[in-house]
């Protein structure tokens, strides 16, 4: 299955005593004036194109006289000016969400600024404010944009750890050409083989504004070359098996924790293979336990397949730890994994 931004019309924002709510539609497709073609992996290139200042996750707390609430928002780029907006009541997810329906609107720049307008309400996002007003102008707050970061970010391999990459070389992997400037990119695949084990994993979406669905910034992490825990700039995204931190084809997060590209973020899975008898048949399932941005988005998953074109069947031989290319570029930094016996 492929991912897609969908069909949408502007909807308004709607804003009652005490809350501020977007009304719910769905992410736009690409059209033909989505030209950029940008695929930035640094800062520098990114902030070429004016949209990606706007970009972001902001948080704070809206409402009138009557009280206010804590509110998140999710502001996506989506090429030429285009923009659209999520907002999660209680605050961003993995830090207030209370996991009620999404309410989602779509907006465009004028000057510096991305306005998102209804029939009962405004956003206007600009210099890292969104500043949310009622119909006839009345002030509802700000949300103010924040940068967050892994609780698992740089987290150090124990004693004992096998350590895959620590910014020295590639010399782990079979192609340790992909080693550049300390980090690592996408197409790599372990020399050594693996049955159960803990790894730690951080990685950079690129940040491409006109790109939609599996054409955003695509990779994915494979358990022994058979069980892919999707990689993916799905910041904002529904949060299916084929978006970021999905086991592709078998089961999506609980949560979409997926951060704006150019954020790095981190996996840290809990992998126990699948069993065999001696005639090679499977006794039990491989099981998978995911946190992403230090969040648990899934616990101790059965994986009764392996992923649809997993480079490796599923079998009782050990097997690596794979990182997908598909043709976007994503950067890798600090990976290693502990070893169960």
């Amino acid at each position: 299955m492929r991912s897609s931004f969908r069909p949408t019309v502007l909807l308004g924002l709607s804003f009652c005593a005490s809350s501020a709510l977007f009304v719910a539609n769905r992410l736009p497709v690409a059209t033909a004036a989505d030209s950029k073609g940008i695929a930035a992996i640094t800062l520098e290139e990114a902030k070429k194109d004016s949209d990606f200042a706007i970009q972001g996750e902001y948080a704070g707390e809206l409402g009138d006289q009557d009280g206010k609430q804590p509110w998140g928002l999710q502001v996506i780029a989506l090429g030429d000016g285009k923009f659209h907006a999520v907002a999660f009541r209680g605050g961003l997810p993995g830090e207030g969400w209370d996991r009620s329906d999404k309410v989602e609107v779509d907006g465009s720049v004028s000057g510096t600024a991305a306005t998102f307008k209804g029939e009962r309400g405004t956003a206007v996002v600009n210099d890292g404010v969104a500043k949310i007003a009622t119909p006839d102008g009345n002030s509802l707050g700000e949300l103010k944009k924040v940068e967050r970061k892994s609780t698992t970010m740089g987290k150090k391999p124990p004693a004992g750890a096998v350590v895959l990459f620590d910014g020295k070389n590639g010399d782990a992997f079979t192609d340790p050409k992909k080693f550049a400037d300390g980090l690592l990119s996408q197409g790599i695949t372990t020399t050594q083989k693996f049955q159960d084990f803990s790894l730690h994993l951080e990685f950079l979406l690129s940040y491409m504004p006109a790109g939609r669905g599996q054409g955003r910034a695509n990779s994915g992490c494979y358990m022994q070359g058979r069980y892919e825990v999707q990689i993916l700039d799905s910041f904002g995204l529904a949060g299916e098996h084929n978006e970021c931190g999905g086991i592709y084809t078998i089961k999506k997060p609980d949560l979409n924790m997926c951060l704006p590209p150019l954020t790095w973020q981190t996996y840290d899975a809990d992998y126990t293979a699948a069993k065999f008898d001696g005639d090679k048949k499977k006794t039990s399932n491989a099981k998978l336990t995911v946190r992403h941005n230090g969040v648990l988005i899934h616990e101790n998953v059965e994986l009764p397949k392996g992923t649809t074109a997993a480079p490796v069947a599923e079998g009782p031989e050990p097997g690596p730890i794979y990182i997908q290319d598909h043709g976007n570029p994503i950067r890798f930094r600090n990976i290693w994994l502990v070893e169960k016996k």
